[in-house]
């Protein structure tokens, strides 16, 4: 309780850097937080499954509203995930069109098959995240997906992090690692591994529509947002 008292009480030094508060953006008649999760074969099931809840969630929370979808660099299509869990992705890349693009892992430990090495190889995901940057728009990432952006430039000599057992090959990306949960450096925000992808989505819930919503989301979530959250200056 004294956290979530906290948390409401910092609400204009945690999120006045990147966003209006929910109730701000509705007098104003800003639109849904538009947030876009990358699927690809052999992406991990938590990676992806989490974040879309609590952003999805999000919007019952905040008057700003959210709106929530997956994307497939290759179009429309079914994805199948690490653990053989079955997606149909109905919509395709449009970063133009999302706030936040979140990046999910998934496959390091298999160099051959599906996941982060086979999109790496292929380099079509990675070019499409090259591509995408562009004013107001949030590249987010967590566990080994981080790689991808690494693959793409995006973190090269910026603060970042990873799985733990990913670390050297983001390294060797020319990422500057941070031991943190959650490294925010703006445009960039990245995260540690698997479950971590709740406390990134918490972060950018309170960071984007504020601290009642994530609040809010805590507890209908019963999850306390967890680990350090680097943030610059």
């Amino acid at each position: 309780m004294e956290r979530r008292t906290f948390l409401r009480g910092s609400a204009a030094a945690g999120a006045a850097m990147a966003a209006l508060p929910a109730e701000a953006g509705a007098a104003t008649g800003r639109r849904p937080l538009r947030v876009q999760v990358v699927l690809f074969d052999g992406v991990e099931e938590q990676d992806f499954a989490g974040p879309y809840e609590v952003f999805s969630a999000a919007g019952m929370h905040a008057k700003r509203g959210t709106d929530v979808s997956y994307v497939r660099v290759d179009g429309p299509g079914v994805v199948r995930a690490a653990y053989g869990t079955k997606v149909e992705v109905e919509r395709g890349w449009s970063p133009q069109d999302a706030d936040i693009i979140v990046v999910p892992g998934g496959g390091y430990g298999k160099r051959k098959g599906p996941g982060i090495w086979a999109e790496i190889d292929r380099k079509v995901l990675p070019d499409a995240l090259a591509a995408a940057p562009r004013k107001g728009l949030t590249l987010a990432s967590l566990c080994t997906g981080t790689l991808l952006l690494g693959a793409a430039g995006l973190v090269r000599g910026r603060p970042c992090t990873t799985h733990h057992g990913a670390v050297e090959t983001l390294v060797q990306q020319g990422g500057v690692l941070k031991k943190a949960r959650v490294v925010d450096d703006g445009d960039v925000v990245t995260s540690g591994g698997i479950t971590s992808g709740l406390d990134l989505a918490l972060w950018l819930v309170k960071r984007e529509l504020g601290s009642d919503a994530a609040v809010g989301l805590e507890e209908m979530l019963e999850y306390e947002a967890r680990g350090v959250v680097w943030t610059r200056g």
